[in-house]
């Protein structure tokens, strides 16, 4: 009894610890952000004019804003931790400026990223015969036009530019993820979604090139996590065939190879930009080896529930992802405790997940090159 009360006690106490604000460690006066659901905190809600789908109703949001917030989560993400320890307030979103007549303080960021977003737009995967309905049409290009649109609000000059961006983080992803996951939840073959990650990488790279040619001097942009361990993923590839399967994590060996293959494309793309623009510090946040981390150790990390099972959604799947019952629709049930699962609803992880690989980025342990100055502790 007394063994048993030690440990309830104690997982108490990692629960709370868990839902402390992030120390500011962090020298950044602004931070600006791109990407889809893995950060949107509201553009996607705001899109949809008064329509509110599941992410937009509880249990989302619960476990810290005790509401939804268009966060694919049930509290904060990664972008909101790397807020947190700049002592920056979490980042409005872009579009919040036109539902309010332009009263949205962006001076010190703004988040441009959207839920559904793709690195490519429809075209691109219509002319390859790949015939998919997407989210949202605001891709990483709609994206980046938004922030030239907002440039002139926080600076006039270069000179001007040049020192307020000096001060800035640029967080570019993560981002292309959708590009596969559309097909492949489509019931495309895996051949389909890794001949993609050519065009996926293209285009991030000429997108961080272009903040790079419009003031960007730091920049990280993360890697894709490995997919293989999403639940949604793997009630979709869910197969008896054991050899699919990692034997250390019961992740899905081929779609962790996809998420390898986007990111070793992704670092060679980024070394490239480093010998072009000496002067600007771009970081690879590895998103992939953070994560596996907990995967592989879930208990040691304190998750103690579950890391492939969904925390939130249906239960008459494997992983409780089926599509038919989605988090927050009727008849989807939440775990108890959150802070337990790594997967929040199959698609997106929990805060208690996000928090731990923020934390290895802000550490500096899961980004490279670490650049050690009075500006960027990353």
């Amino acid at each position: 009894m007394r063994i048993n009360m030690l440990f309830i006690v104690a997982l108490s106490f990692l629960v709370s610890v868990r839902s402390l604000p992030m120390k500011p460690t962090l020298k950044y006066e602004s931070i600006f952000n791109f990407g889809d659901s893995l950060s949107d905190t509201g553009n996607f809600l705001i899109s949809l004019g008064g329509y509110i789908p599941n992410i937009g109703r509880p249990p989302y949001g619960q476990t810290f804003f005790n509401r939804s917030t268009d966060r694919c989560s049930n509290g904060r993400l990664i972008i909101d931790f790397i807020a947190e320890a700049s002592g920056l307030p979490y980042l409005p979103p872009y579009l919040q400026s036109a539902r309010t007549n332009n009263s949205v303080d962006f001076k010190r960021g703004a988040n441009f990223a959207v839920v559904g977003a793709t690195a490519n737009e429809f075209s691109f995967f219509k002319n390859r015969g790949l015939s998919v309905t997407l989210l949202t049409n605001k891709t990483l290009d709609v994206q980046l036009d938004w922030f030239k649109k907002l440039k002139p609000s926080l600076c006039k000059t270069k000179p001007e530019c040049e020192k307020y961006f000096r001060k800035s983080l640029f967080f570019v992803g993560e981002i292309g993820g959708n590009d596969y996951n559309y097909p492949l939840l489509a019931f495309r073959s895996f051949k389909n979604a890794m001949d993609l990650v050519p065009f996926v990488i293209d285009k991030i790279i000429n997108v961080t090139s272009a903040l790079i040619e419009e003031g960007a001097v730091t920049l990280m942009v993360p890697g894709n996590f490995p997919i293989g361990c999403m639940a949604g993923l793997l009630e979709r590839f869910n197969d008896n065939n054991g050899w699919l399967y990692d034997s250390r994590n019961q992740c899905h060996k081929p779609l962790n190879s996809l998420a390898k293959l986007h990111n070793d494309k992704l670092n060679k793309g980024l070394q490239a930009l480093r010998l072009k623009y000496p002067h600007a510090k771009i970081m690879y946040a590895d998103y992939y080896s953070s994560a596996m981390q907990f995967f592989n150790s879930p208990a040691k990390y304190g998750f103690t529930g579950s890391v492939l099972k969904a925390c939130c959604g249906g239960r008459d799947g494997t992983y409780n992802a089926k599509p038919n019952v989605r988090c927050g629709e009727k008849g989807s049930i939440t775990c108890k405790n959150p802070s337990t699962y790594a997967n929040w609803d199959g698609m997106h992880l929990t805060e208690a997940a996000y928090r731990h690989i923020a934390t290895g980025l802000i550490s500096g342990r899961f980004t490279r090159p670490v650049y050690n100055n009075t500006n960027s502790p990353l």
